[in-house]
């Protein structure tokens, strides 16, 4: 029996943001290309400056421009480039199609109008709702994300939930339009390890329940292991390595990927010290022409150094961004 056919939801290709600063242009997205597929939850993972946040934030022009400027690429979602769409198209896309859950609850939430007020918000703007059927739709939402006495609590402000409630509350206005992607930008790092655990659940069970794509952005791998269909680092603004989850704990390609790995809890004997990856991030205030992770890799050569690696297809749907593993390539695969 033939299962459903596999359907791209977003395609993003060759994405370059820059920031204008008094010291320089910051080369902060470096042709970035990926794609996510229907009911697929996609992990973006990398340390801090990596790009990760500044990508997802220019698929729906949530940067302030200037000083951000998206210098190339494109975003394709429902036959429309989102990055070429004009403010007032862009804000129909978004948290009506694409929903989007920030980092800080308590800095994303009004703390002037109830939670209420901001879930009903994108009822009557995108969906057309009367005031008393998105109320009642809003207390569905906040019972759907496992707020208890839901309709009791839609009078009240941000600052009288906790904060993994809060995080509740955001998770309830990015779904509250049925979008077709969701895209959360770290949204438990700032959470204790419990509450953590339980809005990783309740993704999990959302996503089973509504069947939408998730990208779901991280600098933890466990996170990601945890919940990820596929998973791709990103390293100084580029994507490095991409493969399924199982795929990328098994057979890690790029050096800097193996390092992350072998930095996590768990991997190592007993008796052996956790290991950190030696050097700082790159600095971007040049356009990169060598690969990022060179001045960090005990495998980088002369041609690292010269040279900006293409991300190629080395193993069915496995891509890495690596001079060491341009032998075994397929075919080049964008970045």
């Amino acid at each position: 029996m033939w299962g459903k056919p596999i359907t791209q939801v977003l395609e993003v290709r060759d994405l370059k943001t820059v920031f204008h600063t008094q010291d320089g242009k910051v080369h902060a997205v470096n042709g970035v290309s990926f794609h996510v597929e229907e009911g697929e939850l996609l992990a973006v993972v990398g340390e801090s400056g990596s790009g990760k946040s500044v990508t997802m934030m220019s698929l729906l022009q949530l940067l302030p421009m200037p000083p951000a400027e998206i210098e190339a690429g494109q975003a394709i979602f429902q036959n429309r480039d989102l990055v070429k769409l004009s403010p007032s198209e862009i804000r129909d896309v978004r948290g009506a199609r694409i929903g989007f859950i920030f980092q800080d609850p308590l800095t994303s939430l009004n703390p002037v109008f109830t939670v209420g007020f901001q879930i009903m918000e994108p009822l009557r703007k995108h969906m057309g709702m009367s005031k008393s059927r998105a109320r009642q739709r809003a207390a569905e939402l906040l019972d759907l994300v496992g707020i208890p006495a839901a309709a009791e609590r839609l009078d009240d402000y941000p600052h009288q939930f906790s904060g993994g409630m809060r995080q509740r509350v955001m998770i309830a206005i990015a779904l509250a339009c049925d979008p077709k992607v969701l895209i959360a930008d770290e949204p438990t790092t700032a959470l204790d390890v419990t509450v953590q655990a339980q809005i990783l659940e309740l993704i999990r069970e959302l996503r089973q329940k509504l069947g939408m794509a998730i990208i779901w952005v991280t600098h933890d791998l466990g996170v990601a292991a945890g919940i990820a269909d596929r998973i791709m680092v990103m390293y100084g603004g580029q994507v490095v390595e991409q493969a399924p989850i199982g795929e990328l704990f098994e057979h890690p390609r790029h050096p800097y990927t193996q390092a992350l790995l072998e930095s996590l809890p768990g991997r190592h004997q007993a008796n052996e010290r956790l290991r950190s990856i030696s050097g700082q991030p790159p600095l971007l205030m040049k356009d990169p022409d060598f690969c990022p992770f060179a001045p960090r890799c005990r495998h980088a050569f002369d041609k690292c150094r010269a040279e900006d690696p293409p991300l190629l297809r080395v193993n069915g749907s496995h891509d890495v961004a690596c001079w060491l593993e341009s032998a075994h390539a397929e075919a080049p695969n964008g970045r």
